[in-house]
């Protein structure tokens, strides 16, 4: 039995229009609703971009889906043409440029639930279909108006629109999302399992069949016990906040705008803890106090360039601060070092609850959050604690720990009861980082072996084997002996890659009998964001069993030997 806990963190960006709502249908005029509510009126009192939808004049922007995943080149008669078939009567039709998404518009909520309905989970020339409502567009008469005017949404809701996407919906909203991404996930899989693995295609056809096009069954999404400051790491930038006062502490607005990019503080957003705010605040009152300037990635200068806060279960707090030395003298940096010792354990700073406080320098071309970055204790612990399933963890500086530790008790429970373990098991602990799914794992198996390709992880840091991702799946495959493998994923689509070649037909290549997803589910380790973990258990074919149930292994074949799926 074998777990992987590999986590690619590359992620796949939403369109420009996308409400990233499902296809509830009776929740369509609650959301317009809610939309409008929320967008009334501006500060400066000016009417909602969104008004319109409001007034007794006919708009069809209120019954408008977008469908994705379209064939790639499709045009406008195209999708008129594929729609009319299904006996819809589409308004307008907007395509955006080369995507494969469009937003289609109907003159009234039957035709536009009909679409729903009809259209969603169709093949068109190969190419699954999925659609799901999407939000009104702007008036541009009054979008532009406010831009002129200079109008904007408070600094607080603009921040949290960028860290919290999904803050303004409501949970149970959320996590439906959540599963039809999940759902889309498995019916991709789906599709390149038969493409890459023909043999397997009776026993797929079965599963989609049973499973609305996927190939397994997708359990009911795994809630978070926290959906409010359940962030247990949280990293914020040094730089000029939105007033222009230097060495704002917080997160980024957005992309960079004239060449600068404003920092706002953390204090509304609704996932951090407040102990976490805490040190932000005592934090960038110290800096503030210092002759430094924060750092800027456009010219290189200055110094102070981020704070990580990691927070526990057991109180403990551990502070990391990042800072550009540039040509400071080493007596200017061990006075400062001083100053902050003095600060967090004897001044003002001593409320905020450090523990452990790290001074971590940086260079030009390096990313504040690399991990091969020496950190030097200042003041406190070098460690601080977590408790996770009734054991207690020791967290280092650049310590790879689930972000959101109750979320995480669900999914090692989910890991381990899908394992299928006893006391005579081996479990294996594949890309373990800190060993966290391995150890909460250990009192009900005979051996726990943790396996990781860094060393620095090895020693208590936080794993980044995403370029080896292909070689562990690859010595997966030939360790026949293997019969499960759990696989969690924190970006399912990033994964997919490893998916697929844990189910490929052998080749030369690939050897050793292939897997097969039998179960699947979502756990939300990321609440207010469309980010989850995946859970997908994975079993060796047994071709000891009737071949109509299994794939035949007895050709090998090239990787790009087989047909494409119908």
């Amino acid at each position: 039995m074998a777990v992987d806990s590999t986590m690619p963190t590359d992620s796949a960006s939403a369109p420009p229009e996308d409400a990233g709502t499902d296809s509830e249908v009776p929740e369509a005029k609650t959301q317009v609703a809610q939309r409008d509510k929320e967008s009334k009126t501006d500060e400066d009192g000016s009417s909602s971009v969104y008004r319109y939808i409001k007034e007794d004049l006919f708009t069809s922007e209120i019954f408008k889906v977008e469908i994705q995943n379209l064939p790639k080149y499709t045009g406008f008669n195209d999708l008129k043409k594929f729609l009319n078939k299904q006996g819809l009567n589409p308004h307008k039709i907007k395509l955006i440029g080369k995507q494969t998404f469009a937003f289609v518009t109907f003159k009234n909520q039957e035709e536009r639930d009909k679409a729903l309905k009809r259209v969603h989970g169709m093949q068109w020339k190969g190419k699954l279909l999925s659609v799901r409502l999407a939000k009104p567009k702007a008036d541009p008469i009054l979008r532009k108006r406010r831009r002129e005017e200079g109008a904007a949404e408070p600094l607080s809701t603009r921040i949290a629109n960028a860290v919290t996407p999904l803050w303004q919906v409501p949970y149970g909203e959320q996590l439906r999302r959540k599963q039809q991404e999940a759902e889309a996930v498995l019916q991709t899989l789906s599709r390149e399992i038969g493409n890459s693995n023909r043999a397997m295609l009776p026993w797929l056809f079965v599963q989609k069949e049973k499973n609305r096009n996927m190939c397994c069954p997708l359990e009911a999404i795994r809630p978070s016990p926290l959906q409010t400051e359940y962030r247990n790491k949280c990293e914020f930038v040094i730089g000029t906040g939105a007033d222009g006062e230097d060495k704002t502490v917080g997160f980024r607005l957005g992309k960079y705008k004239g060449g600068s990019c404003a920092v706002v503080s953390p204090a509304d957003t609704v996932h951090i803890p407040a102990e976490a705010k805490r040190v932000v605040q005592a934090f960038q009152k110290y800096i503030r106090t210092t002759p430094f300037p924060a750092y800027s990635p456009e010219t290189y200068d200055g110094h102070w360039r981020q704070l990580t806060v990691r927070t526990s279960r057991t109180s403990q707090i551990m502070a990391m601060v990042f800072f550009h030395p540039q040509k400071l003298p080493e007596e200017e940096l061990e006075s400062l070092k001083n100053s902050l010792r003095q600060y967090f354990t004897e001044g003002v700073g001593k409320d905020s609850g450090v523990t452990s406080l790290h001074f971590v320098r940086t260079g030009q071309r390096t990313s504040a959050g690399t991990e091969d970055l020496p950190c030097e204790l200042v003041a406190g612990d070098q460690w601080i604690h977590e408790e996770l399933l009734g054991l207690k963890f020791r967290i280092s500086p650049h310590s790879f720990f689930q972000t959101n530790t109750g979320a995480a008790e669900v999914l090692y429970s989910t890991v381990g009861e899908w394992a299928g373990l006893d006391d005579q098991s081996t479990l294996l602990d594949i890309c373990c980082g800190t060993g966290t799914i391995g150890i909460s794992l250990a009192k009900r198996v005979k051996k726990v072996i943790g396996i990781e390709l860094c060393q620095e992880a090895v020693d208590d840091a936080k794993a980044n084997a995403e370029a080896n991702d292909s070689k562990v799946i690859l010595a997966i495959r030939r360790a026949e002996h293997l019969k499960k493998l759990v696989y969690v994923a924190c970006n399912a689509k990033a994964a997919m890659n490893n998916f697929i070649d844990l189910c490929r037909a052998p080749s030369n290549r690939v050897r050793g009998s292939p897997f097969r997803p039998v179960r699947a589910t979502a756990v939300d380790l990321f609440p207010q964001t469309m980010h989850c973990e995946t859970v997908l258990l994975f079993e060796r074919v047994d071709y000891s069993a009737s071949s109509a149930q299994t794939p035949d292994n007895s050709r090998k074949t090239d990787d790009n030997g087989d047909p494409r799926v119908p």
